[in-house]
């Protein structure tokens, strides 16, 4: 073998090696988007039944796709069986044959800890691939570098998630839009804000300031719409009817370019929500009509 033909080989061993290496995500395809958002639920929105029937419920309700949560019982047959990103292949398979059957796409998957530990945080990256998702969301500044790293070599983002001030506890500051952005700001550009608009009114910050504050760094949202600001006394309502400023929210996230899931999570009438989540879908359905 000449030297020539030597160094030829070592270029595609070392090609194959890093193409092997860097696992590169599935972004969300058109057709899973309504009027140019990807939009569905938040698996919690039906935490009273299990992951297979929250994707039959999604889909009854018109949503594209799915973000599912850690802990939900699989389905009805095996209700001790929970799912997450421990899951054997077997029931992963078995999950994306659900969401083939019911033509949603699975996208994204919190809110979930990312240990500091990287073998702890790959195999939570590693269930992202598998499931060809977009992002992943979570509150685990503390591992900000092991997530940087690792959102570096998957190509998934990860967003930060926000939920309300806490009067007992002023360590928290996840609530605060500034400080996500003080937390992100340096990183990847894939790392960024999961934005929970509902916790943000609960806190008692404007979602569409909170967005123009996080310009750029807007991974994915849990879009919520509420009855009256503050707590107590909120509960979520369908798109449109309270206080939530869902057509503005849309508005910003239309003129930002936002690439990444809406999930609608819904945390109200539990048992029988999927009459109000059919008309949070009719609603982004309607608003995009409309801009045409």
């Amino acid at each position: 073998m000449t030297a020539k033909s030597l160094s030829l080989n070592l270029c595609v061993g070392l090609t194959t090696l890093l193409a092997t290496a860097t696992v590169s995500a599935e972004k969300i395809p058109d057709e899973y988007k309504i009027g140019g958002f990807a939009l569905g639920c938040q698996a919690y929105t039906f935490n009273r039944f299990s992951v297979f029937e929250a994707i039959e419920k999604t889909a009854q309700a018109g949503g594209k796709v799915i973000e599912f949560y850690p802990g939900q019982k699989l389905n009805p047959d095996q209700p001790d069986v929970k799912w997450d990103h421990n899951a054997s292949a077997e029931i992963i398979q078995k999950v994306k044959d659900k969401l083939a059957l019911h033509h949603l796409k699975a996208v994204n998957y919190g809110v979930v800890g990312i240990p500091k530990d990287e073998p702890g945080a790959r195999q939570i990256f590693e269930f992202a691939r598998k499931l060809g998702l977009y992002g992943i969301t979570t509150e685990s500044v503390e591992s900000i570098d092991t997530i940087e790293k690792l959102v570096k070599e998957y190509d998934v983002r990860v967003g930060f998630h926000d939920h309300p001030k806490r009067a007992n506890d002023l360590n928290y500051k996840m609530w605060d839009p500034h400080y996500i952005l003080s937390v992100v700001k340096d990183r990847d550009r894939r790392i960024g804000s999961c934005a929970d608009t509902g916790h943000w009114l609960t806190s008692g910050v404007d979602p569409v300031d909170a967005l123009r504050i996080l310009e750029g760094r807007i991974v994915s949202s849990h879009l919520k719409d509420r009855n009256v600001l503050g707590d107590p006394g909120h509960h979520d309502v369908p798109y449109g009817t309270g206080v939530g400023k869902i057509k503005e929210i849309l508005d910003e996230l239309k003129r930002q370019g936002f690439d990444g899931n809406i999930s609608i999570e819904y945390e109200y009438h539990w048992e029988n929500s999927l009459p109000e989540v059919t008309r949070c879908i009719g609603f982004v359905r309607d608003y995009t009509a409309a801009k045409k």
